[in-house]
């Protein structure tokens, strides 16, 4: 990799790091608005997407820098491993002992079953 192109790749990187964090505020408000409070779905859709897609990407083995670019910048800050916490914790404090439980429960085992999933897709193994 050339240092102008590293450089253009990183530059991507940030702008699709941006990209990636204005499309979870949407996906998560479009979830999340109807439903209220409970198990954060917003959150779960965001990740299982974003799970699923990284799956897909590493399927199809792209070159470097586009991985780079979309890989890390926009499912990178798509998706949101604090948010879940946050989240889960929140569940826990106010006693929704089932409900944090299960989000993480679900979000660990649907996870790893959409990144499975997404790499079958992309043609991985």
């Amino acid at each position: 990799m050339s240092q102008g192109s590293t450089a253009l790749a990183w530059a991507g990187v940030a702008v699709g790091g941006g990209l990636g964090a204005v499309l979870r505020f949407v996906v998560d408000g479009a979830v999340t608005r109807p439903r209220g409070r409970g198990l954060p779905l917003g959150t779960l859709v965001v990740n299982l997407s974003g799970a699923l897609v990284l799956g897909i990407l590493d399927g199809l083995v792209l070159p470097e820098h586009l991985a780079l670019v979309v890989g890390t910048g926009v499912i990178g800050s798509y998706t949101t491993f604090s948010t879940w916490v946050f989240e889960t914790q929140r569940l826990a404090e106010e006693r929704q002992l089932w409900w944090a439980l299960g989000n993480v429960a679900l979000s660990l085992a649907a996870g790893i079953g959409a990144a499975v999933l997404g790499l079958r897709i992309g043609g991985g193994p």
